[in-house]
């Protein structure tokens, strides 16, 4: 190895870094909100590239589908649980988000690939966004008290549903996405393509986003105290299916813009989401599911130990990323002898 290619390596394990530091820090986000482990967290990046592919390519995506009819299934939910409670309450925001904005969303996809590029990055991300609170609701909304056991179980399930309608929807071939900025420039007389920069840049500024998020507003800070504790939170007016909903959207549309940002750079598939969300799910394993920049700083590792695994053996890569999370465990399972597992 020399100095072009070990400088080659770093940009690669940055690039992909930045995505997986997106991905740990919305599990993370996810898991202290709801307890929930998003294992398919990936598939909102997959559909995001799929959704923005096919736009690209003159065709209508599948996507549409899976927010009518996951949307009209949320909204039936929703009739029934206000059947029973014998109140109309929050019949109209239900309507707004399980109805009403699907419906619209689908509607502009059936012109979507008439639109400029700019306008089909934000209808997939608009649409991928709202695909978050949809499966919240649907999935996991009626068991949210369950164990964190029984939450994980749900989640592993709906994964495989979405990668089946994955599969139905968008077909089997990989797809990449038009590149958002070509060319490159010389950074410590090495060239950096204008993409990597873009990647880095953008993930660097969406944590910051949350950051000021989860610190100066009433809603980051409603969030933050049901992560803290549910109870708590519930009793001063926080509802934990809002929060939940919540959660997932920014989840949703943090997947989204991942997808956008990766695309160019990697050929994704109707399955690549899971292999991206477990790689994000080993930087989010190393800050305990708990600590965001643990969680941001494990992905980065795991990006570029990817990036060196390849050159080194590149057969063995995915072997290698995924015995990371061995000692971690191990070393967890030590320092931490006793767990509270209801953080209410």
């Amino acid at each position: 190895m020399d100095v072009s290619i070990f400088g080659f390596l770093v940009q690669d394990g940055l690039a992909t870094g930045a995505v997986y530091v997106l991905l740990a820090v919305c599990l993370v986000m996810v898991f202290t909100v709801t307890r929930i482990v998003l294992v398919p967290q990936g598939e909102f990046v997959s559909f995001a590239v799929l959704t923005l592919a096919g736009f690209e390519q003159g065709q209508r995506p599948g996507l549409a589908w899976i927010l009518l009819i996951a949307g009209g299934v949320a909204f039936a939910m929703e009739l029934y649980g206000a059947w029973r409670r014998r109140t109309r309450r929050g019949l109209a925001m239900a309507a707004f988000s399980f109805l009403a904005l699907p419906a619209a969303l689908s509607a502009a996809a059936l012109v979507g690939n008439t639109l400029p590029w700019a306008a089909q990055v934000l209808l997939t991300c608009a649409m991928v966004t709202a695909l978050g609170p949809i499966l919240y609701r649907v999935a996991f909304q009626p068991m949210a008290m369950a164990s964190p056991l029984y939450l994980l179980i749900a989640a592993i399930a709906l994964h495989f549903v979405l990668v089946g309608c994955g599969l139905y929807l968008f077909g089997p071939e990989g797809v990449r996405t038009a590149a958002i900025l070509d060319g490159s420039t010389e950074i410590l007389a090495m060239p950096v393509a204008f993409q990597t920069l873009l990647i880095v840049a953008a993930s660097l500024a969406l944590n910051l986003v949350l950051f000021a998020f989860f610190g100066f507003t009433l809603l980051g800070k409603a969030l933050r105290a049901t992560a803290v504790n549910r109870r708590g939170a519930q009793l001063v007016g926080v509802s934990p299916d809002y929060a939940g909903q919540i959660t997932f959207a920014l989840a949703a549309a943090i997947g989204a813009l991942s997808g956008i940002l990766i695309g160019p750079v990697t050929t994704i598939y109707y399955e690549s989401g899971f292999i991206l969300g477990l790689k994000g799910f080993v930087g989010a394993i190393i800050g305990g599911l708990a600590a965001y920049p643990a969680a941001a700083l494990g992905a980065l590792a795991v990006g570029l130990l990817e990036a060196f695994s390849s050159f080194w053996a590149s057969a063995y890569k995915e072997v290698i990323v995924f015995t990371l999370i061995v000692p971690i465990l191990l070393w967890r399972s030590y320092a931490h002898l006793t767990v509270d597992d209801d953080h209410e």
